[in-house]
């Protein structure tokens, strides 16, 4: 299943050779400054400095690839790099679905557990298969926002139009008498400014960088307690990766690990710092409470759970994994 060539990929690199050179592609749907784009950015200038004959040329905002159809040019070889939500890709593998599971993820320590996890190690097998391999591992966190009140626990979504970022997300919030939109985040500020949505979920890092605090008169932001964690990593072309020479590998990895333990540490500063643009936007600050929090696993579990069982063959055995980490 979207498994590439290796010829594919070879000449995705050999085009952009130059002096014995080696560029690669990286595209995103992030603007340039959002966390996103300073760990592509990150690892761009490490490589460069590591003077291997390797380069990476990153375009940002949805320039080369639309923000939802970034995973498949990655697996033919079409696009070296991508930092990418991984959930966006559910409707290729429903597995990837689990890695925007309402409250599967309990802080940003636990996800960092979950990146070294058996758990992670089954999601990369499953990478493999489409040609893909992982470079940064990263969750951010997030929360809600709405137009006309504060959403805190499920009744408040009841009959609003709401953009929920992943399958998951949207069973739940279909669960609790919501509509659903479905869009990137990159499109999610022109679909409240048109009245497409009255609410929606995405990072903190996200609610920031495109300026939502504009759109939105109530900010429910990831707190103590946060319901919304994504995995959005850094990912090669597997074929490609293999296609370098050893030291413009070990480049990478060393550029890698460093940006890594950097997104780990401003992913735990996002959520907080988010808040001071919405105030400063005259937005309302809401707070979810552990009681609203629990409402809402309940009913996850009655629904977004319980139908990723049923998607998935193996879903319990990974769900299963994933609730191992502690």
């Amino acid at each position: 299943m979207l498994k590439s060539l290796a010829a594919t990929a070879a000449i995705s690199i050999a085009v952009c050779m130059n002096a014995g050179a080696t560029e690669l592609r990286l595209s995103h749907q992030f603007a340039p400054n959002d966390i996103r784009h300073k760990i592509a950015q990150m690892v761009a200038d490490d490589v460069e400095a590591a003077n291997v004959d390797l380069s990476i040329k990153i375009f940002p905002s949805s320039s080369l690839f639309k923000a939802n159809e970034q995973y498949i040019p990655l697996t033919r070889g079409q696009l070296d790099m991508t930092v990418f939500p991984l959930s966006y890709a559910g409707g290729q593998r429903p597995e990837y679905n689990l890695t925007l599971m309402p409250g599967l993820i309990k802080d940003h320590d636990h996800a960092a557990r979950m990146n070294t996890s058996p758990f992670m190690k089954a999601l990369e097998e499953i990478m493999a298969e489409d040609d893909v391999m992982v470079l940064v591992h990263g969750y951010l966190a997030g929360g809600f926002a709405s137009k006309e009140k504060c959403i805190t626990k499920p009744e408040d979504v009841k009959g609003m139009t709401v953009r929920a970022a992943g399958k998951a997300f949207e069973q739940m919030l279909e669960g609790a008498g919501a509509s659903i939109s479905s869009m990137p985040s990159s499109e999610a500020y022109n679909g409240m400014q048109q009245g497409i949505l009255q609410a929606m979920n995405t990072s903190s890092s996200s609610f920031v960088s495109f300026r939502l605090y504009e759109q939105v008169d109530c900010y429910t932001p990831a707190s103590d307690v946060a319901l919304w964690f994504m995995y959005q990593p850094m990912l090669i072309n597997k074929t490609t990766f293999e296609g370098l020479t050893p030291e413009q590998q070990e480049a990478l990895r060393t550029a890698a690990q460093k940006a890594e333990a950097f997104y780990l540490e401003e992913a735990k500063k996002e959520d907080s710092a988010s808040i001071e643009p919405f105030q400063k936007a005259g937005v309302e600050i809401a707070k979810m409470t552990p009681e609203d929090f629990d409402a809402w696993k309940k009913l996850a579990e009655e629904t977004s759970y319980k139908a990723f069982l049923t998607e998935v063959p193996e879903g319990q055995k990974l769900l299963d994994m994933a609730f191992e980490v502690q």
